[in-house]
């Protein structure tokens, strides 16, 4: 790792995803204004929009995009450029 490029004011934040209220706390360096009370303990407060708890592909939520013909209409397309 190179040194003297990473910062060195990492602390305990309280990460909120807005979509599903769940809270976690990590290590952060994020700049925040709002304050949040997880367990008695008051951290700074990053507010997300989302997160692995609402993501769709970590819920298993995930919607299939039908590709089907895409991939071959591409290489139809530029099949004299191939080598």
């Amino acid at each position: 790792m190179k040194k003297g490029i990473h910062p060195e004011t990492y602390r305990l934040v309280a990460f909120k995803d807005m979509s599903n209220e769940t809270v976690f706390v990590t290590r952060s360096c994020a700049n925040t204004k709002d304050t949040l009370e997880v367990d008695g303990v008051e951290y700074p407060c990053v507010k997300i929009e989302i997160s692995n708890t609402s993501h769709p592909f970590y819920t298993g939520k995930v919607k299939l995009v039908d590709t089907a013909g895409r991939v071959d209409k591409f290489y139809q397309r530029y099949k004299s450029r191939q080598k």
